[in-house]
């Protein structure tokens, strides 16, 4: 009998020494305030509880009695082992459910700082827009006032310019450049791609995504994606990416935007991200072929899909 005490005591000092280990993780799931967080405190609670019955019942109270075997054939060590093994197996299964409230923890602050900098991206997106419109309105002057150092009359009797007629600019001074049209800034940033100079792509896109062209805007999109994946700016890429697939999910550049979505979790460390858009390229697109195929398997094999 005194030596099925100790056994017992010895298996209360071991499950005790592994909740002391799961008390601070049962505290930071208290603070989550979620309904699997109260109940695993309970659990933890309740697993305290019966630990103190066994201590003050010297290993006995709250369980049946095992049938002891007569003395010299080792009985009392197996039914105190058994008693101790099923503690050890709850607390087993207590800092399971640990690790799992963790991974949501961390799923959930990673969605939010995506949040955070795609709110900031979109911040510095309209900053530039209206940069870009003040800097094209800047030098017409105000309330048709005209320029300095010229009469108010602007020319002289008998020769004024006809409404909507564009005045020719003075003698010995040449024409302002026409504006470049969406397509060959994209051409112009496409062409900076292929030699990594990734700061005229990114303009050349940004460029194209401030004149609001819908014809144009997912392939400035895919554009301005390169070039952050070139700069290795992987979470400004994503958002870059994941703004061209949602302009047309559907489109022929749509499967380029999950691609390189893909290589931008990668980029960050965002593996099961990266897969998990994979797969719906391979739901939604699957028959690729050619260039597309070969860098969907490409990212696939970074990434570590199965």
């Amino acid at each position: 009998m005194l030596r099925t005490r100790c056994v017992l005591r010895a298996g209360v000092l071991m499950a005790g020494v592994v909740l002391a280990g799961l008390v601070p993780a049962g505290r930071a799931l208290a603070q989550a305030e979620s309904r699997e967080g109260i109940y695993l405190q309970n659990q933890i609670l309740q697993l305290r509880q019966e630990l103190e019955m066994v201590r003050r019942s010297g290993g006995g109270g709250g369980y049946p009695q095992p049938q002891l075997p007569p003395p010299g054939r080792g009985g009392a060590p197996a039914a105190g082992g058994e008693i101790v093994g099923q503690l050890l197996g709850r607390v087993g299964d207590l800092e399971e459910e640990v690790r799992r409230q963790r991974g949501r923890a961390e799923q959930a602050e990673y969605q939010n700082r995506t949040l955070q900098e795609r709110i900031e991206k979109l911040q510095g997106d309209m900053e530039y827009r209206f940069n870009a419109l003040e800097g094209r309105g800047g030098g017409a002057p105000a309330g048709g006032a005209p320029p300095a150092g010229r009469p108010a009359g602007g020319q002289q009797q008998g020769a004024l310019t006809p409404p909507g007629d564009v005045p020719a600019p003075p003698p010995g001074q040449p024409a302002a450049p026409a504006p470049r049209t969406p397509e060959i800034a994209l051409r112009e940033g496409q062409a900076a791609i292929g030699r990594r100079d990734y700061a005229t792509a990114e303009a050349a896109a940004r460029e194209v995504l401030a004149s609001r062209s819908t014809t144009r805007g997912q392939d400035a999109g895919v554009l301005l994606g390169d070039a952050l994946l070139g700069k290795r700016d992987f979470q400004g890429a994503a958002l870059a990416y994941d703004d061209a697939y949602r302009r047309s999910r559907s489109s022929g550049r749509a499967p380029d935007a999950l691609i390189g979505l893909a290589n931008a979790f990668v980029g960050f460390n965002a593996k099961v991200e990266a897969c998990q858009t994979l797969d719906n390229l391979r739901t939604g697109f699957p028959r690729l072929a050619g260039a597309q195929a070969d860098r969907a398997a490409q990212a696939r094999q970074r990434a570590g899909c199965r």
